[in-house]
């Protein structure tokens, strides 16, 4: 008998469950855009820095500027240090608030899914010539130059590597800001 009395005292007058707050997920959030960030300037530094010279017959210098697609990367990783550090500081004001708006969450996950599919075009097209430079492609007679530039080719595998950390992130921002947002709007 004393067991049916608590339920009725704790039970709502509605007959469902009491409404709990949706799970405030901006500190792993805040965590792993402050991930994108140190991925995206490690891979960018380690990008700029992979130049080589080497003689063959004559002097030849292996730059990432002489790829389009390694200039590609550059910008895709400059434009998200920027983007990160600017989600940093709505992921850090979203921690300070009990219930971010669900607007905030509907643009962070828009944005980031663009950045994540420039992120990916980028470390896909550098992966790709990266990928020419180490191997050659024999059926169209273009030969590996990484046995020749090998520091130069593994400041690109690296950066590329690191690239792809950032991408992968980025997915994983948006699946999380999904959540909550879903979270949010089915309480």
């Amino acid at each position: 008998m004393a067991s049916t009395d608590e339920q009725t005292k704790t039970a709502p007058e509605s007959g469902y469950p009491p409404r709990r707050s949706p799970p405030n997920l901006f500190g792993i959030d805040f965590g792993l855009r402050l991930l994108v960030f140190a991925s995206a300037v490690t891979a960018l530094v380690v990008l700029v820095t992979s130049k080589q010279t080497k003689t063959i017959p004559i002097s030849r210098d292996a730059k990432f500027q002489h790829s389009p697609a390694f200039i590609y990367l550059l910008v895709a990783l400059a434009v998200t240090c920027l983007y990160s550090i600017v989600t940093m500081f709505a992921s850090f004001f979203a921690i300070s608030s009990p219930s971010p708006s669900p607007k905030l969450l509907f643009h962070l996950i828009l944005f980031d899914a663009v950045m994540a599919g420039v992120m990916a075009s980028a470390t896909g097209t550098a992966g790709s010539v990266a990928y020419v430079g180490l191997k050659g492609n024999s059926h169209v007679n273009w030969n590996k130059i990484c046995n020749l530039y090998d520091k130069f080719c593994w400041h690109i595998g690296s950066s590329t590597a690191v690239s792809l950390v950032a991408s992968i992130t980025l997915v994983l921002l948006v699946v999380i800001s999904a959540y909550s947002l879903y979270r949010r709007t089915n309480c």
